[in-house]
């Protein structure tokens, strides 16, 4: 098994693959505390059916690279649904606006698209796809570059985000402009959510966002130390999910997943017996 890893490792494709998918579970992690904490996990899954929607369309339309029309409608997609959110009604638009564009996606698809196969191409989308593997220099570079504004905008902008992120009436009334930073986390969870639809697929980005966060909040209280933890354990399960899954076969997105459920059960189960003794 070490052997047959260590020949993989030698191609260019897996080690592309490696650093995008550490990239993305990184970002993930960032986001995916404030997201958890803010009680509004699952807009990663309203985003990505949002995602796949404008990715069937570019499809139909033949474009060559579905980047410049996905990125800008999954934009103000999430600006809208920041925009809406209160109690309830947010949560009612980020319905609607999740089962419409994964209906209107897969209508689309079927409808319009000139694939022969579009039951795989659907479930390629919806689970993730082999083209993590088959990434380009000029995909790791535009992962890259991307990851590294949403650290950048995160390292930035962090007093700001953890005030937001807890007591939005009183960072307002303490002169802190909400909106606009609201405005900046829904832009970031837009592209995190793009660039880990190849990896994961649409239908399992939030466990890539919602999983480490729970985890490091298992193990630490201070929202400095649960966002580090949340990182560290992103980035290690989405390296081990990808290990596993070149060397055994299976699907990546599936993979990855599977080990960030797994960590999570771990963690529970161990702080549990620790707690108990405590």
């Amino acid at each position: 098994m070490i052997d047959k890893l260590a020949l993989y490792l030698q191609y260019s494709f897996v080690q592309y693959a490696l650093i995008v998918g550490m990239l993305i579970a990184l970002c993930s992690a960032l986001l995916g505390v404030t997201l958890v904490l803010k009680r509004f996990s699952f807009i990663g899954d309203g985003l990505s059916h949002v995602a796949f929607a404008t990715m069937a369309i570019a499809a139909v339309l033949n474009l060559s690279n579905n980047m410049y029309l996905v990125m800008p409608l999954t934009i103000l997609c999430a600006v809208i649904l920041f925009r809406t959110k209160t109690k309830a009604r947010g949560d009612a638009v980020l319905a609607m606006l999740s089962v419409t564009a994964l209906a209107f996606g897969y209508l689309f698809m079927n409808i319009f698209s000139s694939s022969s196969n579009v039951s795989g191409d659907v479930c390629s989308t919806l689970f993730g796809s082999t083209s993590i593997l088959t990434l380009k220099k000029e995909d790791v570079i535009l992962c890259a570059a991307l990851s590294v504004v949403v650290v950048v905008v995160f390292i930035l902008f962090y007093n700001k985000i953890f005030a937001v992120t807890f007591d939005e009436d009183f960072a307002k009334a303490a002169g802190t402009r909400v909106n606009c930073y609201n405005l900046v986390i829904s832009v970031v969870i837009a592209v995190i959510i793009v660039l880990a639809m190849n990896l994961v697929g649409s239908l399992l980005i939030s466990a890539l966002v919602i999983f480490p966060a729970l985890t490091a909040m298992r193990i630490f209280r201070s929202f400095l130390s649960v966002t580090v933890c949340a990182a560290i354990v992103s980035v290690f399960c989405a390296l081990l999910g990808m290990l596993v899954s070149i060397t055994m076969g299976t699907p990546v997105g599936s993979t990855i997943v599977a080990v960030d459920a797994i960590v999570y059960a771990l963690t529970v189960c161990v702080t549990a017996v620790v707690g108990g003794r405590r």
